[in-house]
């Protein structure tokens, strides 16, 4: 056996926990690009409700028609639950509904619902006022926590729609084999983007209601 057959550890071999890590370490040029994209149309939506306020405006009045404003306002005092809701909403609405679900019936289908609803969030994230200035700077580290979570589900969906349509790419045999394995990508991939989904929930939570008042304070 020579060593570098030696050094490569047989996926049966690693350690759970360590699986996704591998499959994002196999598949970096797409995780990098994945991301790329993710943030980068989220970035570019921003600067379109920049150079169009009515449009920013447009979307934060629809929030308001459709009381979801209401909701966070009313939740913003309650930090617990206001965590749940915002997990709940990021994990099953955005993470299974935009991204997984598509994808499960049409190849590469949850990146394209995905890339709309990133420039849409994009637009909608344009402050109105200096307070919502203030209140984007601990919303940012939301953004790069919860889109994470997002970027690691869309390699899983990229890695399902690839495996489906080339399966010999993976030396599977069949197409429902390769769908099979890339179903396995996305059930390892969405551990850690559970973890992220948590972890950003929380923070987004506690630092709208405890960050943003002291950060109004001292900078306005």
């Amino acid at each position: 056996m020579t060593s570098q057959s030696a050094s490569i550890e047989h996926p049966a071999h690693v350690p759970f926990w360590r699986r996704p890590f591998r499959v994002i370490r196999e598949n970096m040029r797409a995780y990098l690009v994945i991301n790329a994209a993710a943030y980068g149309l989220a970035i570019i939506g921003f600067v379109i409700g920049l150079v169009f306020p009515d449009l920013s405006a447009a979307r934060s009045a629809s929030l308001e028609e459709d009381g979801t404003g209401e909701l966070v306002r009313w939740l913003v005092n309650t930090p617990p639950l206001f965590a749940l809701t915002i997990l709940g909403v990021n994990l099953f609405r955005l993470s299974v509904l935009t991204i997984v679900l598509p994808s499960l019936i049409v190849p590469f289908a949850g990146l394209a619902f995905f890339g709309y609803w990133s420039v849409e969030t994009g637009i909608t994230l344009v402050p109105a006022s200096p307070q919502g200035w203030v209140a984007l700077i601990p919303h940012s580290l939301t953004l790069v926590i919860e889109f994470q979570a997002y970027v690691l589900l869309l390699l899983g969906a990229y890695l399902l729609g690839r495996n489906w349509l080339f399966p010999r790419t993976i030396g599977a045999k069949s197409r429902r084999q390769g769908y099979v394995r890339g179903l396995q990508r996305i059930g390892l991939l969405a551990l850690p983007a559970l973890a992220l989904l948590i972890v950003g929930a929380v923070w987004e939570a506690y630092s709208l209601r405890y960050f943003v008042y002291p950060l109004s304070q001292l900078l306005l």
